[in-house]
């Protein structure tokens, strides 16, 4: 999967600049050198730090209700696919995350794909997903009514998958993993086709790069599920 760095960092900068296009800055030496890709046959390396350094993985808003009425909670949580068909979730919380103690009592929650435009304010989500306050005062977001679940969503997010927990899994030292079902799945206009299929050019959601730290948005295609055998009809 190719992906385009949403962020301007300092590495997308100097390539975007004629004199930087084959070389980076070394620091304050002023020595520049070639920037090298890797390949196939290059030397493999053991990092001084083990880590899950899987990218991309999703990047999502979590929203469920507070455990006092009106006190609902926004927080940023890793996410993965259990199933497509039943359509299933996992979510990974950790135990400082106030989150995690209103999940365990409602059984519910929405997962919210953020897109570009509210990529600070996710920024300022998760910087704060162990801390109790209002979110959605803090981020500016707004909270709306879901269709299926009491639990709150985001209106800004163009996806929302409403969920419910049946399995609720300790993983130590400091995680639970809830597994839920989607009973629910609303989307904006124009965010998929006729046939519930997401149109990725028309939506600039982002993911994150574990590794590294930063959110990209989609880039360019380069294949699909079913390729290899002539089908184009698989969503997940």
């Amino acid at each position: 999967m190719i992906m385009i760095n949403k962020k301007i960092s300092r590495s997308r900068f100097i390539k975007k600049t004629a004199a930087g296009a084959a070389f980076i800055n070394l620091g304050t030496l002023g020595v520049t050198a070639a920037r090298i890709k890797y390949s196939p046959g290059s030397e493999r390396i053991q990092l001084k730090e083990a880590g899950p350094m899987i990218p991309p993985v999703p990047a999502i808003l979590l929203t469920v209700n507070g455990l006092e009425e009106g006190k609902d909670e926004i927080s940023v949580v890793w996410t993965f696919v259990v199933e497509g068909k039943p359509p299933q979730i996992g979510i990974s919380v950790a135990d400082y995350h106030v989150a995690q103690k209103m999940i365990e009592k409602h059984g519910e929650f929405v997962l919210n794909v953020p897109v570009e435009s509210i990529v600070e304010e996710f920024d300022r989500v998760d910087m704060n997903s162990g801390k109790i306050a209002d979110k959605f005062k803090l981020s500016g977001l707004t909270r709306v009514k879901a269709s299926k679940v009491s639990a709150p969503a985001i209106k800004e997010s163009p996806i929302h998958v409403e969920c419910k927990v049946t399995q609720t899994i300790v993983a130590p030292p400091q995680r639970k993993i809830f597994i839920a079902d989607v009973l629910a799945t609303t989307v904006l206009e124009n965010v998929c086709d006729e046939n519930g299929r997401l149109m990725v050019d028309n939506t600039p959601f982002f993911g994150m790069t574990s590794g590294s730290g930063e959110f990209y948005i989609m880039g360019r295609k380069v294949g699909y599920i079913g390729k290899s055998i002539g089908r184009t009809d698989i969503k997940y």
